[in-house]
């Protein structure tokens, strides 16, 4: 018996023009062609003398099934979408089905993605270059996916300050899913960000609106349309979107001269390599902040900041600031009890509490770290803290900072100043914790 086969066919937005030379010589190839109605319509002119099955919006498990037992008699089969098949495509849940059925890459029946044009790439083109920077796509389609995870991956998107591209983001049984995508986004964006809505791309009902965020939810959006959403750099101009590819931040001007402190061809400052140095320069300059205050500014976690100030030198010190990562957290938080009278400051959400303590109120019990004495009772899940830092800000201030495993702050437990001077005791064991860390040598403590 003849083998046979299965093409996964993505043949782009619809139009001729746009539809790769190995979709039509795939459709061409093939005996039957399975698909959605809609998409069968959009390539009814390649179909003749072929075995065509149509299958409505919601069998796409059925399609694959078709494909497979089309395939075992011999056949070649095209399973046809518009778009790319493997981009919120057909290409996965054939997959899904072949290897439920037992089958394996070189088998009887052999399988072939074939791309295509997305709605992505398509939509984009028409308003202009919003993609030229990272960008990502996110379905607001709660069918198959809990909205919570939908959810999750907005707000990370949109904190992360991606282009973001949604597809399936309204239809007339899910109306309030783009208008809690604009509520989550509006968190991170401004108001203003441009926003470009385009329905039936390169199709005969093609239709683009150029909005601002805060207008999205009310504008026409249905199942054909993509949502492109700009970043915090991405602006309009004649009426085109455009995303900047970062020029600016290494040239005067896209054909100006190189930057003070930058080199053409070479990564940024502020690349992987040299980033933490700039913290470092930027806290000799910043000397009032708070290491809190410096990691909002650098939009990172609170242990990025310690680390950077960790790797400085002599010659490219953190200003005041000195940290040495402490190892093991237990063993840390048993040195810290001997240190006597302690400032602990503990995190919650956008709520911090200031407390005074000693040193003895602090007993691990299982996951919990209580903190109790006559005027409190604090209990703190052990389980979120994953590792410690020893800090040290000149004669200010030094203690030990508790970190989870995102890298931010759990708690912190400082000691304590009386006029102005710290307990000489407890900042003696403080030096030697230090110095059994491998930290740089530290000011010798003496008694009077």
């Amino acid at each position: 018996m003849k083998k046979g086969k299965i093409l996964l066919v993505g043949f782009g937005p619809g139009s001729k023009e746009d539809m790769t030379y190995r979709a039509r010589e795939a459709i061409a190839s093939a005996d039957v062609v399975i698909g959605y109605s809609t998409y069968i319509k959009l390539v009814e002119d390649l179909l003749d003398g072929k075995e065509v099955i149509r299958k409505g919006m919601t069998e796409e498990i059925d399609r694959c099934v078709e494909a497979y037992e089309q395939a075992k008699l011999g056949k070649v089969v095209a399973v046809v979408s518009s778009g790319d098949i493997g981009i919120y495509g057909m290409a996965g849940p054939a997959y899904e089905v072949l290897f439920q059925s037992g089958w394996k890459p070189g088998d009887d029946i052999a399988v072939e993605v074939v791309t295509g044009s997305t709605a992505l790439s398509a939509c984009a083109s028409l308003v202009g270059a919003p993609l030229t920077h990272d960008f990502c796509s996110i379905s607001l389609s709660d069918l198959l996916t809990p909205w919570p995870v939908i959810a999750n991956r907005l707000e990370a998107a949109a904190r992360a300050d991606f282009v973001v591209a949604l597809y399936n983001p309204k239809s007339g049984r899910r109306a309030q899913q783009i208008v809690e995508a604009q509520h989550i986004m509006l968190q991170f964006r401004k108001p203003d960000t441009p926003v470009a809505i385009v329905k039936s791309a390169y199709r005969k009902r093609q239709s683009i609106l150029m909005v601002r965020l805060d207008e999205m939810a009310d504008c026409d959006i249905g199942m054909l349309s993509t949502v492109l959403i700009g970043n915090s750099s991405t602006f309009l101009r004649e009426n085109l979107m455009i995303t900047p590819r970062g020029y600016a931040n290494k040239y005067d001007s896209i054909t100006g001269e190189t930057r003070e402190g930058e080199n053409a061809g070479r990564s940024l400052s502020m690349g992987l390599m040299g980033w933490k140095s700039c913290v470092r320069s930027y806290m000799r300059d910043a000397a009032s902040q708070s290491l809190q205050q410096l990691a909002n500014h650098f939009d990172v976690h609170l242990e990025e900041i310690l680390s950077a100030i960790s790797e400085g030198n002599a010659n490219d010190a953190a200003g005041e600031f000195s940290a040495v990562p402490a190892g093991n957290v237990a063993p840390m938080l048993d040195e810290v009890r001997s240190w006597g009278r302690l400032r602990a400051v503990v995190r919650s959400g956008n709520a911090v509490s200031e407390l005074i303590l000693s040193g003895i109120d602090l007993n691990l019990c299982g996951d919990r770290l209580n903190v109790e004495n006559e005027h409190f009772h604090l209990h703190i899940d052990w389980n979120r803290v994953a590792r410690a830092w020893l800090v040290r800000r000149g004669d200010k201030g030094c203690g030990v900072y508790f970190i989870d495993s995102h890298g931010d702050a759990v708690f912190k437990l400082l000691l304590t100043r009386q006029d102005s001077a710290f307990d000489i005791s407890a900042e003696q064991q403080f030096n030697r914790a230090w110095s059994a860390q491998g930290g740089t040598q530290l000011p010798e403590v003496v008694y009077e």
